[in-house]
């Protein structure tokens, strides 16, 4: 654990299949997880994460063979144990489907070839020694079109053509499907599908992100809100998302305790309570919900209402209970940040604003990072940050060291 410290600062309140025999899980998991790969970011003293999203399964896995996307991996998960990073969370379940040998939900749009993607990826990540984190959205699913094409077996299928079902356990909003987090069946629906990879795959543990109420829209949920007999739609709310991550907190600990249960909300904490109905701060400050929380901590020095520091500081007190993972925006290295008012053009005019992040929360109590995205971490945009963060993560005391480069990218450490 890297929290060797306690925060003394007074927060500051922001504003706003596979097919091929034999099946993988019936493989000897030692075959695919060297020892210790579970162990690898308590070695190194933190936690040193990437987000791999389903977006990136486009270029990766339509139209190519099982050989050419493990041979596309394979490099992608070596970029990454070079970088000095331990840990990937990868993308299996985005909008209600899988990419991953499911008999609940159908397979997902991007995979054309007859493998198991999720196989090849944890093997290839476990070769270089990476924990691999099954990242799931438990409650978004599939646009009414492909929800009306997919094969009738699937359980998201038949609550679709259910007139009992449709609008109340499954609900349109923004032109996907959510499942409503209201009811029990929909909560058990999630949690059975994080069963179902735990049982599998031979992963480290489990990860859900911000995606939870789509929607601040009484009419979301108005029948479901009627009948609980409640008076407070928001406190309700953030009661059934708060059901939701502790079932799925016991459904892995069921699997295996001494797998990791991660929830990666928003970074403004206003949000998640009143616009997601996320209660992220009971979840990292009483047991039982989470092992990591993973806040989103996507802002600038200059971001208008919440600027990183300030962020960071609120973060460090909530997660009493909870190991801090700071969660960085690699995907703004040197674009326009138009939500961040007087901040906007913060990383275009300071091309160190991410590693000087990464600096800043490793001297303080937070127990690792994860980048979003991985395609935007290792994109040429980000070659000097690469650089800075690779000696950052290289040098033997490295929360206190100052790192810059010259103007040819070599580095200097003062």
């Amino acid at each position: 654990m890297r929290r060797m410290t306690v925060c003394l600062l007074t927060a500051v309140m922001l504003l706003a299949g596979c097919g091929k025999a034999p099946e993988y899980w019936e493989q000897d998991p030692g075959q695919l997880a060297p020892a210790g790969t579970a162990e690898n970011a308590e070695e190194t003293g933190e936690i040193r994460a990437v987000w791999i999203p389903v977006m990136h399964y486009a270029a990766w896995m339509t139209g190519k063979t099982e050989a050419q996307f493990r041979e596309t991996v394979a490099e992608v998960f070596a970029d990454c144990a070079a970088l000095g990073l331990n840990t990937v969370f990868l993308h299996v379940r985005a909008y209600g489907d899988a990419y991953y040998a499911s008999d609940l939900f159908p397979r997902g749009a991007y995979l054309t070839g007859d493998y198991d993607p999720l196989a090849v990826m944890t093997a290839q990540a476990h070769a270089q020694g990476l924990a691999v984190h099954a990242w799931i959205n438990p409650l978004r699913c599939q646009t009414p079109d492909v929800l009306a094409g997919t094969e009738e077996r699937y359980v998201l299928r038949q609550w679709y053509e259910d007139p009992a079902m449709n609008g109340s356990r499954i609900v349109e909003a923004d032109g996907h499907f959510w499942l409503n987090p209201a009811y029990p069946e929909a909560r058990q629906l999630a949690a059975d599908g994080a069963a179902e990879i735990l049982a599998k795959y031979p992963v480290e543990g489990l990860h859900i992100d911000d995606y939870f109420y789509p929607t601040t829209d009484p009419d979301f949920d108005a029948a479901a809100f009627r009948e609980s007999g409640q008076a407070d739609l928001a406190a309700w709310r953030r009661d059934n998302c708060s059901a939701l991550v502790k079932l799925l907190y016991d459904t892995v600990k069921a699997q295996d305790p001494s797998l990791i249960f991660s929830v990666s909300p928003q970074g403004n904490p206003e949000t998640d309570k009143e616009q997601l109905y996320a209660d992220a701060a009971l979840w990292c400050s009483e047991p039982g919900y989470c092992d990591w929380i993973v806040p989103q901590i996507y802002y600038g020095y200059r971001n208008a209402v919440c600027p990183f520091t300030a962020t960071l500081h609120w973060w460090e007190a909530a997660a009493d209970s909870s190991t801090l993972v700071i969660g960085l925006a690699a995907y703004k290295v040197g674009k326009e940040d138009p939500w961040a008012g007087s901040g906007a053009e913060e990383w275009l005019e300071n091309s160190t604003v991410l590693s000087d992040e990464l600096q800043e929360l490793r001297a303080g109590a937070a127990d690792g990072f994860a980048f979003y995205s991985c395609n935007d971490l290792f994109s040429p945009e980000a070659a000097d940050e690469r650089k800075r963060i690779r000696a950052q993560l290289a040098a033997p005391d490295a929360s206190e060291q100052g790192i810059s480069l010259t103007a040819d990218g070599d580095q200097l450490f003062p």
